[in-house]
């Protein structure tokens, strides 16, 4: 058994010194805006509002005030946006439907509290799915929202909460919780035991297609060296995007991937020497 990587959790940065004060116009502004450019109209905007067309010009004009702005060239009987309200619009339709969405979710959950979280798909499956329903009794008004991890996440402009990543927890302005160790070890199908090459040695892992994990390539050539064999010869190499994929792999006899000894499927062996 060779020693692997640090499972580490990963959260939301904590923000020092006073936060800036935002610049938010009146929400009817946006709204009558929003409408207003959507519909090409200053009445059709009234209609979907239930006010009256000067009441959307009002709030237009106030909207333009407060951001020193023309955002419309106004016309007979249409309104057009200037290049700056085109601008301007793509953000304020981002933001009110995230109000809208985060309006509708609290609506139908009022009591609960969303926690969502970024895991790698292996350790979902075999280590936190297992611990979701001890965790749901403890905690029944905690709503958990688990998606698949794909990639580093920026934080700052992401509704994840937290993620779990392998890793030595070298990741600046985050706040890191040690989970538990990795130790990793070359995983394979019975048959490749078997065949015609066997495993009786480390230096035997060059004979065979060794699996690897895209976003994790350094992991063979170090655990190599961990057992005095050189990785500058090796062999055939293959890459999955997932370590559920590259042990699906393995235990299809494709070659030799890397595991923890914890969750390797009973239906593949694990080398020992």
């Amino acid at each position: 058994m060779f020693g692997g990587a640090i499972l580490s959790i990963r959260c939301h940065r904590h923000q020092s010194g006073r936060e800036p004060i935002r610049r938010l116009p009146p929400l009817n502004a946006l709204r009558s805006f929003e409408a207003a450019a959507r519909h090409g109209s200053f009445n059709k905007a009234a209609d979907e509002l239930f006010v009256t067309p000067s009441a959307v010009s009002h709030q237009v004009k106030t909207l333009e005030d407060f951001l020193d702005v023309r955002l419309f060239l106004r016309e007979k009987r249409r309104v057009s946006l200037t290049s700056a309200g085109e601008r301007y619009l793509a953000s304020v339709q981002l933001a009110l439907d995230e109000i809208d969405s985060a309006t509708r979710r609290l609506m139908a959950s009022p009591n609960s509290v969303a926690v969502t979280i970024a895991v790698a798909p292996a350790f979902l499956t075999r280590w936190l799915v297992p611990r979701i329903g001890q965790f749901q009794t403890e905690h029944p008004d905690v709503e958990l929202r688990l998606s698949n991890l794909s990639g580093p996440i920026d934080f700052d402009h992401s509704d994840t909460d937290m993620a779990v990543y392998f890793g030595r927890g070298a990741w600046p302005d985050l706040e890191i919780e040690h989970l538990l160790n990795v130790h990793l070890v070359p995983v394979c199908s019975p048959r490749l035991l078997e065949g015609s090459k066997p495993l009786k040695s480390p230096a035997d892992l060059k004979q065979h297609t060794l699996i690897r994990v895209a976003d994790r390539p350094d992991e063979w050539p170090r655990i190599l060296r961990q057992a005095g064999v050189s990785s500058t010869d090796i062999g055939r190499v293959m890459s999955f995007s997932s370590t559920s994929l590259a042990m699906s792999a393995a235990m299809e006899g494709v070659g030799i991937a890397l595991g923890t000894k914890s969750w390797s499927s009973a239906k593949s062996a694990t080398a020992s020497w």
